[in-house]
């Protein structure tokens, strides 16, 4: 208990945590405002913990039971954070649970600072106050902006909690891929403003919910995307050893014969992120080395690929050589 308590405190004085925490809150601003400036005023339910949390409010509301949005959020991310606490591993818990729990208060910040109803126009056909003045382009400011924040997030290993949660839970025991999880839980969720909204509306925010796991898969593809890179050189020594020893990565090198020269060479193979492979491709050419080279994007690396932490680990040990 001590051995972990001692942990988290060395962990709080690293630039890395606070770095994080920083980039956490900025994210959850932006969700938070995304929430309260396109879902709130368009009474728009899209597939998201925050919609159900409006909808829960209406409901409640009209029963005489008056429960403000905020308090409803936290209430909601609070039990689905119990669930993913014996239904999901661990390893995000701490960061969804900052960032699930910092939603509704930045909920409450967005309105104190600038109130929608300064912003909010009414459709005419409609008779729903709206701050784009029509739905479909608030939906899309809200999904854009929902996405962005997702993306800052996952970028460290964390989520926005709510629906996230509950689609790890139907990816863990149902198996279904993570794209397909967030769409089937988000359409559950979009279901139930049958209650508040018109027929109309529901299938707008099923679409909104579709459109946002698209988006979401763009994103999480993005973030995990590396270049394959292959490249045949005579000079693939001073190749390899750039790799290992600047870029500290791992490499394969393959014996291959041109199908036009019928000459033996050695193929490199390697992965790479974006900037890595920006780095080798000035060594080479920075240093006028005559290679054949093709890179290509790969979506998904499993197995062995160094983090940060690891490949400070293996240039100590190379430094030491």
């Amino acid at each position: 208990m001590m051995g972990k308590l001692s942990q988290g405190i060395a962990a709080v004085k690293t630039a890395k945590f606070w770095k994080e925490l920083i980039i956490m809150t900025l994210g959850m601003a932006v969700t938070a405002a995304s929430v309260y400036y396109f879902l709130v005023p368009s009474q728009l339910i899209i597939g998201t913990t925050s919609g159900l949390a409006i909808v829960l409010c209406q409901v409640l509301g009209a029963a005489g039971l008056p429960v403000s949005l905020s308090v409803m959020i936290t209430f909601i991310n609070v039990l689905l954070l119990v669930l993913a606490y014996f239904l999901v591993d661990k390893e995000f818990g701490v960061k969804t649970v900052y960032a699930s729990l910092v939603l509704g208060p930045l909920t409450d910040f967005w309105a104190l600072v600038l109130p929608w109803e300064k912003l909010a126009v009414e459709n005419p056909m409609t008779h729903i106050a709206s701050v784009m003045g029509d739905p479909w382009l608030d939906l899309c400011c809200f999904v854009l902006l929902l996405s962005a924040a997702q993306a800052m997030l996952f970028q460290i290993n964390a989520s926005t909690g709510g629906l996230d949660i509950l689609a790890k839970i139907v990816n863990k025991y149902m198996h279904f891929d993570m794209g397909a999880a967030v769409s089937i839980t988000g359409a559950i969720i979009c279901c139930t403003a049958f209650f508040i909204n018109p027929f109309r509306m529901v299938v707008v925010g099923l679409i909104g919910t579709w459109i946002n796991g698209l988006v979401i898969d763009y994103f999480t593809a993005m973030l995990n995307n590396r270049k394959r890179v292959c490249i045949v050189s005579k000079e693939h020594d001073r190749i390899r050893r750039f790799i290992i020893e600047k870029l500290h990565r791992g490499c394969t090198l393959y014996e291959v014969i041109g199908g036009y020269s019928n000459e033996k060479s050695i193929e490199l193979q390697t992965l790479l992120s974006k900037d890595e492979f920006s780095s080798l491709m000035a060594f080479i050419r920075d240093n006028e080395i005559n290679a054949f080279t093709t890179a290509g994007n790969v979506s998904e690396v499993y197995g062995q690929w160094f983090n940060n932490s690891h490949r400070r680990k293996v240039k100590r040990q190379i430094d030491t050589l």
